[in-house]
């Protein structure tokens, strides 16, 4: 079954938390989000394709394998993300979309909203950072 959702529709707290129109929503947007990665991933590449690192001038050549050194670093972060948004779509078909992974209490929509691959509450987020900032800090 299709769910409808009005152009201008945004999750509320003032309905059942994870309903059908709320997963359609955070699912629309996360593969519109892996779209748009993927459209840009491909211009990299064509880019890079194109682009020769055969400068005559040593410093136009030492700028552009930083360009490149740069471009790469970036497809290998989105790489990751698409991982992650890869991930969210696969919690949204089994149904723990929304859940903190740690509690299995809802994530607040707001952060759902800002980083709909989030996987912590803001809560067991926080109480993460701090462990992880103990262990580097020894």
């Amino acid at each position: 079954m299709a769910v409808t959702l009005p152009p201008d529709y945004l999750p509320s707290e003032d309905e059942p938390f994870m309903n059908d129109r709320q997963v359609e929503f955070f699912r629309r947007r996360l593969l519109a989000w892996r779209e748009e990665i993927l459209r840009e991933s491909s211009e990299t590449l064509r880019n890079l394709q194109e682009d020769s690192l055969q400068e005559p001038d040593i410093t136009d050549r030492a700028s552009a394998e930083a360009d490149w050194s740069i471009h790469l670093r970036t497809r290998d972060r989105q790489r990751k993300l698409i991982s992650k948004i890869d991930a969210a779509l696969k919690r949204i078909e089994d149904g723990s979309y929304g859940y903190c992974e740690e509690t299995s209490e809802p994530i607040s929509l707001k952060r759902l909203i800002a980083r709909p691959i989030a996987t912590l509450s803001i809560d067991a987020q926080e109480r993460h950072e701090r462990r992880e900032r103990s262990y580097r800090d020894d």
